[in-house]
């Protein structure tokens, strides 16, 4: 991910399979925004990213609200399967956008939290 701060600098980050949280990142800046269309590198819009990063986190294992939802998701996905569906229903498919744009709001919300000092609320345990 790449953010443009107030002085214009751009400041990247990358996220951390192992913590869910982004950490700075500038190396593949120049990479990325000399990428082209066949480049390995894509570009996501705003709610493919969100999806993409709230998929990965919810692979995650630990305590906290977040993994509430998380393993709502993934009882449908279970359901699903069980069901032999090869697809979501369109109200299920928005039932899980809805909550993969809430996990990554709280995900926002946390790292907030951390910065201003404040205990954590999401611990991640290690995946032994």
């Amino acid at each position: 991910m790449i953010k443009t701060n107030a002085d214009g600098e751009r400041t990247g980050y990358r996220l951390k399979l192992d913590t869910g949280e982004f950490e700075p990142n500038n190396r593949p800046i120049p990479e990325i925004l000399g990428a082209t269309s066949t480049s390995e590198i894509s570009s996501l819009n705003e709610e493919e990213f969100v999806w993409t990063t709230e998929e990965i986190r919810g692979e995650l294992r630990g305590d906290g609200p977040v993994f509430a939802l998380y393993e709502t998701i993934d009882a449908m996905y279970e359901q699903k399967e069980r069901e032999g569906r090869k697809a979501f229903t369109p109200e299920e498919r928005a039932l899980i956008r809805s909550i993969r744009r809430r996990t990554f709001r709280m995900w926002e919300e946390e790292a907030a939290r951390r910065a201003a000092g404040e205990p954590p609320t999401i611990i991640v345990r290690p995946k032994f």
